[in-house]
């Protein structure tokens, strides 16, 4: 698809700042603060439809609360573009609730084996896509949906692992479940058909269905619900050994995370979620001057070096799950420009200097470190490495830029 080799656009999602709680002026107030920052896109996540006022109910009744939203779709969605932001939005076609009208109408449309207690998680089931009268309805649905504005990024989420796998057709249940994924295959081909310029970012509670077969259809996921900027290092790290960096959703969010509890700094997420997509997911409304202002710088130093990380050569400089520190290094295809970073993990008391080794650079050439103007032999650099600063407190993030000098200088 058209995004494959394009840089993503740093998005704004209102999960993490909401969950369901919002109106659509609460949409508006901080799709305003995302503009604001230069943050190109805003996300509208969950809670936008039927009476999905909490993960008990709603699923499967794809109609806009514009009670809720206080006016159509489309009002919003022209709001947020006047900003100058691209609109996004949340669905989860696959799943429904048993307090929904559409498993009401429909409660043979969904994963239920008879005489049994059903299997929930999350409080959803998982509708039957081996059928294709589910699959159509559902996705006239969503259409019904994305024809009301110019949305240009689908958020495709999958909370739940399927289970109690019984099609009430009664026929050929050795292969419901291959049949469920030709019928989710044959749903994103003709979304993609219909609508090329969407970017669709898949999910299933993080990165459940992170697969080469998702990725045909939705050219970045979102690598886990988790988004502690520590355990992220070693998500992203695993990670990184099949899939591209720019596939990988990463977002900077609130601290203390929403997940651990954990306190870290503003610079420490930001880091933490650059290898990826980039984007942030935290009610920016909370934040103080200066963290806005921090935010600000972040995002125009990320539009800087937004090619070299999602296009470039990634390269694994230490293991999080075993070393002190958690580094890594971007290096251009030419191998003129490297961004290295790093993120402190564990402190010791008198701890030794460690060094982070750098990978890919030209042989026996010269490269000056970007805020520092100090020149180093990129020999040196790969065999002896650069010195982690030492310094008090956990979670400290450094980052480092290399740009080769031009032979004579």
């Amino acid at each position: 698809g058209k995004y494959k080799e394009s840089v993503r656009p740093i998005l704004l999602n209102s999960w993490e700042a909401f969950y369901f709680d919002f109106t659509g002026e609460d949409l508006v107030k901080l799709a305003e603060q995302a503009a604001d920052l230069g943050i190109e896109m805003f996300v509208m996540d969950d809670g936008w439809f039927g009476n999905r006022d909490s993960e008990l109910r709603g699923l499967g009744d794809w109609t806009v609360n514009e009670e809720k939203l206080g006016c159509t779709l489309g009002e919003l969605i022209r709001r947020i573009n006047d900003m100058g932001l691209k609109f996004g939005i949340w669905i989860e076609p696959e799943m429904v609730n048993e307090d929904s009208s559409l498993y009401r109408e429909h409660p043979d449309w969904a994963f239920v084996i008879p005489g049994r207690r059903p299997n929930r998680s999350r409080h959803q089931l998982v509708l039957d896509f081996s059928r294709k009268e589910v699959v159509d309805y559902i996705y006239d649905k969503i259409c019904a949906v994305l024809d009301q504005g110019n949305i240009e990024y689908i958020k495709w989420d999958m909370n739940r692992s399927i289970a109690d796998v019984y099609s009430a057709t009664g026929d050929g249940q050795g292969r419901v479940l291959y049949d469920y994924v030709l019928g989710l295959y044959d749903f994103l081909e003709r979304i993609v058909q219909r609508y090329p310029d969407i970017l669709i970012e898949g999910c299933s509670g993080g990165g459940g269905r992170f697969d080469a077969g998702m990725l045909y259809y939705t050219p970045q996921i979102w690598c886990s619900d988790n988004t502690d900027p520590i355990d992220r290092l070693e998500i992203q790290y695993g990670t990184s050994f099949i899939y591209p960096v720019s596939s990988v959703g990463s977002h900077v969010s609130a601290s203390p995370n929403h997940q651990t509890g954990r306190v870290t700094s503003l610079k420490t997420r930001a880091v933490a979620a650059t290898p990826g997509t980039f984007g942030y997911e935290l009610d920016l409304n909370k934040l103080s001057g200066r963290e806005k202002e921090e935010i600000r710088s972040q995002i125009k130093e990320y539009k800087k070096y937004a090619r070299l990380v999602q296009q470039g050569l990634y390269y694994r400089l230490t293991d999080p799950q075993t070393a002190d520190t958690g580094a890594w290094e971007f290096v251009s295809e030419d191998g003129r420009e490297a961004l290295v970073q790093a993120v402190t993990i564990r402190q010791h008391a008198n701890m030794d200097v460690s060094y982070i080794k750098l990978r890919g650079l030209a042989e026996n050439t010269v490269y000056r470190e970007e805020e520092s103007g100090r020149t180093y032999n990129s020999t040196a650099l790969m065999e002896a490495g650069i010195p982690v600063p030492v310094e008090l407190g956990e979670y400290r993030a450094y980052q480092w830029h290399f740009v080769q000098e031009d032979q004579g200088e």
